[in-house]
């Protein structure tokens, strides 16, 4: 009876101390997180460093600023990658259905790859893996360097054995960039449509934010267009598209995909495209759908019934940026039958519902290069039509941020094929002067050098 009494009095006694033990360490560590979060408020940073450390080795699960707050002083005030290694994985660890973490998980997970590839801790398929986790969560809110990052990984690891998941993610990221991409574009035309109005302190920080944000994401989308260009021929995508045809014959998404991709890269002779039009019309009675039927109208000779199928597709839609999409789609395939005039009046109509849509812009100056030939007798007359064509990349840089890297592109391109000094003079011509291009073009444009 004694013994039981020692044991049952020594179990009360260790149970105690090991309570009284968990609520000295409970206090002990409120106390560090009070001292430290003080600290790092008052940005008294190598003050909050050394109980920042003993939370992060003792009070894990405590609060989630100890991992939003210790991030500040591992990144950019002890420039510590391991630190920031360790912040990131017990941020996940120990608060993984957190609201702030987990409403940002695909973010955490994005900046995670950044660090450890900007610093060299995880080697390219580990960092693959990371990116990987936080597109299946959600591209959106990838940054945009880690978007094209991954899209390249997956073409790198997939183009030859499995494309078609190569066309799936770019499809899926490309309409993220898009969704992304136009609503910075309305925020900015909002912004910039009163030409006479005064921004305030606050308004131009958020253009600029929205311009900054804009050039990103039209870079990224620009790149995309580049990888996928090398795999996405009519050659690879027409027997893949014949062989999965039957399965997806009914389904909208795989059906807009295939027939989006067989037009922008121009295999719109092959039968396929006309039978992916037509199901995709069947299965999804859309204004895109009927957009991309008319072409197939078109060109079975149906002139009347195109222009009809165009105006069904285009008087349904209400947004006025999917309308100049719209446009511009159809002065892309009058461009393509050698419509010239007919792509510019569309591409011009474009503008009207979009005055900041760059790429009209730039279709409207790759009518005009594509003229140089036919719209001058001599050199002087036919380098002039790149003056015309360069006023055309010159606002679409200006109005369109998402694509002023490509613009410049045609910008330098343009100026290059300008007139020589010499060819000027020899033409009786001066620099600053009006000059009316002949031809369909028909436009004044200042008589301007290529510097040579």
């Amino acid at each position: 009876m004694k013994k039981i009494t020692f044991l049952l009095a020594a179990t009360i006694f260790f149970v105690s101390a090991k309570t009284n033990a968990q609520e000295d360490a409970k206090r002990e560590c409120l106390i560090k997180y009070n001292l430290f979060k003080g600290d790092f408020k008052s940005k008294k940073y190598d003050d909050a460093y050394p109980n920042w450390t003993y939370l992060m080795d003792n009070c894990q699960d405590l609060s989630v600023n100890i991992y939003k707050y210790g991030a500040d002083i591992a990144q950019d005030v002890k420039k510590d990658p391991t630190l920031a290694k360790k912040v990131y994985e017990q941020r996940l660890q120990y608060f993984p259905e957190h609201d702030d973490v987990k409403n940002n998980l695909a973010k955490l997970h994005s900046d995670y790859a950044t660090y450890l590839a900007e610093n060299k801790l995880a080697s390219e398929t580990e960092i693959f893996n990371i990116l990987e986790i936080a597109y299946k969560i959600s591209p959106r809110d990838m940054s945009v360097k880690n978007i094209y990052k991954y899209f390249q990984g997956v073409t790198d690891k997939y183009k030859d054995i499995k494309p078609q998941k190569v066309f799936d993610t770019y499809d899926d990221v490309i309409e993220s960039v898009g969704e992304k991409l136009d609503d910075y574009l309305k925020k900015i035309f909002e912004l910039t449509k009163d030409s006479a109005r005064v921004l305030g302190a606050k308004e131009k920080t958020r253009l600029r934010a929205y311009t900054i944000n804009s050039k990103a994401l039209g870079q990224v989308e620009g790149g995309l267009d580049n990888i996928i260009s090398e795999i996405a021929t009519c050659e690879r995508l027409v027997p893949l598209y014949k062989r999965d045809f039957e399965e997806n014959k009914n389904n909208e998404v795989w059906l807009k995909r295939a027939v989006s991709r067989m037009f922008y890269k121009g295999c719109q002779a092959d039968p396929l495209y006309a039978t992916l039009a037509k199901s995709y019309a069947e299965a999804s009675p859309s204004p895109e759908a009927y957009a991309f039927l008319a072409n197939v109208l078109e060109d079975n000779g149906d002139i009347s019934g195109a222009a009809a199928m165009r105006q069904k597709s285009f008087d349904i839609e209400t947004d006025p940026l999917k309308k100049a999409k719209y446009k511009l789609k159809f002065a892309q395939a009058a461009k393509a039958r050698g419509q010239l005039s007919k792509a510019r009046s569309l591409a011009r109509e474009a503008l009207k519902y979009n005055p900041n849509f760059g790429k009209a812009y730039l279709l409207i100056g790759r009518l005009y290069q594509s003229s140089v030939n036919d719209c001058g007798s001599n050199e002087f007359e036919k380098r002039m039509v790149y003056a015309a064509a360069l006023r055309q990349a010159q606002r679409a840089s200006a109005v369109d941020p998402s694509i002023s890297s490509i613009a410049r592109d045609y910008i330098r391109s343009y100026e290059a094929n300008l007139p020589s000094k010499k060819v000027i003079f020899t033409e009786g011509r001066a620099i600053g002067e009006s000059y009316s291009i002949k031809c369909w073009i028909g436009e004044t444009v200042k008589v301007a050098s290529s510097g040579k």
